[in-house]
């Protein structure tokens, strides 16, 4: 089961897509999506047909702008990853992040950088493993490496600091 929040305009819709069903604040939507050429998509919903060509998506803020029928309009899709950034003080919405915490809990594999690197937005940081898979833990934001606060082969909980930044 897949839930998730769109805000278009202001305004909150609950998504929820389980067993192939999709479902708007807690109503079956019968629809037909069907993905054309590149980033274009033609949607049958309640009898009216819609193109949609996907214009921007940004992953880490979750904005979309999208041209339906012509119009252009620009959404922010909400789901678990963005609910999880937000409690970890990773979203866009905050100042600059002070600490950088583990999503979760797991056996740190590698260090790539160190006190004192500057690093960009989506520089890959840290290696955990967490459930047998490598996870790569990526930086939210440009800045300055202050203190790394774990070494390798470390076992750390979920919320672990594992980096302060200047």
């Amino acid at each position: 089961m897949n839930m998730a929040k769109i805000i278009i305009d202001n305004n909150s819709f609950n998504i929820e897509k389980a067993e192939g069903k999709l479902s708007i604040d807690n109503l079956e939507v019968v629809h037909d999506l069907l993905k054309t050429e590149g980033n274009n998509y033609h949607l049958v919903y309640n009898h009216q047909s819609f193109n949609i060509e996907v214009l921007a998506k940004d992953n880490h803020t979750g904005i979309l702008t999208l041209r339906i029928n012509g119009r252009v309009i620009t959404t922010q899709l909400q789901n678990k990853l963005a609910g999880l950034l937000q409690q970890m003080g990773m979203d866009n919405n905050k100042k600059k992040l002070k600490d950088l915490k583990a999503p979760m809990p797991g056996l740190v594999l590698d260090i790539l950088v160190n006190e004192g690197d500057e690093v960009t937005e989506g520089q890959e940081l840290i290696v955990l493993e967490a459930m047998k898979m490598e996870n790569a833990i990526k930086s939210p934001q440009d800045g300055i490496i202050n203190k790394i606060q774990i070494g390798k082969q470390d076992k750390i909980d979920k919320n672990h600091t594992l980096l302060s930044f200047q």
